[in-house]
């Protein structure tokens, strides 16, 4: 045989050879190819799978679980009392009869339950000043504070109805003030008698303060000329933070 045939055999042996290599080299890459897309459509089945049974398995990867309920920091409500004792013993009778018609009316619950513990007095605080209001309790003057406010706030009452009994409290009493999260407790620290334009008692004040206004004289024929100013400042309570208070000590 000739060089020239075995040089064209062992070219062809090497083409057939490489040929056999390349399809070799072909066939592995697709095998691996599919094997691997089917891992991948395995894989993403499962997945499927398991968030239809549990939504939350594929959410809690990339965000933390929620809470289920909010956390309320609030404090429990007590309920207030809607039928207070009243003792009419220091009324005028014609206050005693408004007084009763005025439980006719629903003023809906009070804002709070004003306590004087020295004139073992308790009534309602109810919004506004009106003449139904002040026969049915006492009232909010509107543009100050309310209770569980920082601020001033003015309680309003008539002087021979609930408030006629102010005539005989004395500096250094104690004024409680119930709110449904709360007992916020004043101590007395002054007590004046003004003219009607005098409204500075009712400014904003740099701490928690009471202001009770009636009018004046208490025994007195007709419309008082002047205002009876009780002003009492927060020495104790059960909801505003130590640093709203620390100005005052108990």
């Amino acid at each position: 045989m000739s060089r020239k045939t075995l040089a064209e055999r062992a070219a062809w042996t090497i083409g057939i050879v490489l040929l056999l290599i390349w399809t070799g080299y072909w066939i592995h890459g697709k095998v691996g190819s599919r094997s691997s897309l089917d891992d991948f459509a395995t894989a993403k089945a499962s997945l499927a799978e398991s968030s239809s049974s549990d939504p939350q398995a594929t959410e809690s990867v990339s965000h933390p679980p929620l809470s289920e309920s909010p956390v309320d920091f609030r404090l429990e409500a007590r309920d207030l009392p809607t039928d207070l004792p009243v003792d009419y013993s220091l009324w005028d009778e014609g206050r005693i009869e408004e007084y009763e018609e005025s439980l006719e009316h629903d003023f809906g619950p009070p804002l709070a339950i004003l306590r004087i513990p020295a004139l073992d007095l308790q009534v309602p605080l109810l919004e506004g000043t009106n003449d139904l209001v002040l026969n049915r309790g006492v009232g909010r003057i509107v543009e100050t504070a309310r209770p569980g406010e920082l601020g001033n706030i003015g309680i309003a009452g008539h002087r021979d109805g609930f408030f006629r009994g102010l005539k005989d409290i004395s500096e250094g009493d104690t004024i409680e003030l119930e709110t449904l999260t709360a007992t916020d407790i004043y101590r007395i620290d002054a007590i004046r008698i003004v003219t009607p334009q005098d409204v500075h008692v009712l400014e904003h004040q740099s701490v928690p303060t009471l202001t009770l206004v009636t009018c004046y004289p208490f025994y007195f024929v007709g419309k008082a000329p002047k205002r009876y100013i009780v002003s009492a400042t927060l020495v104790a309570s059960d909801s505003l933070s130590s640093s709203s208070v620390d100005s005052v000590s108990p």
